[in-house]
């Protein structure tokens, strides 16, 4: 595959077929300075384990904790970082910039049918 974001997709359904939970970020939206742009995607199993990236650093480590919460509630969460944030230099987006993080679970379809 030559489209990152389907091998990411690829990836989620492989780890679904393994019987992992799985949860999927994407960046729905940025402003001034981002290092990633809107459509990234992140896929993130309840371990924690992770491919793909939606900023980089301490963001990430930011969205695979979340994701765990929206892997465990069932419910999807949107998420923002940026400058305007005490947090932005904790989760490194101190250049300015601001993003929105859609986090949402991924039901298998061997889950929809029961």
């Amino acid at each position: 595959m030559d489209n990152p974001k389907e091998e990411l997709l690829a990836v989620a359904r492989d780890w679904l077929g393994e019987g992992r939970q799985v949860a999927i970020a994407t960046v729905v939206e940025t402003w001034g300075s981002a290092p990633r742009p809107a459509g990234s995607i992140l896929v993130i199993d309840a371990d924690g384990n992770f491919e793909g990236s939606v900023s980089g650093g301490c963001v990430e480590a930011s969205v695979v904790t979340e994701a765990g919460g929206v892997i465990a509630g069932g419910r999807a969460k949107l998420l923002e970082f940026g400058v305007a944030d005490e947090t932005a230099w904790e989760v490194g987006l101190a250049c300015g910039g601001r993003i929105e993080v859609y986090v949402e679970p991924v039901v298998g379809a061997e889950s929809d049918a029961g």
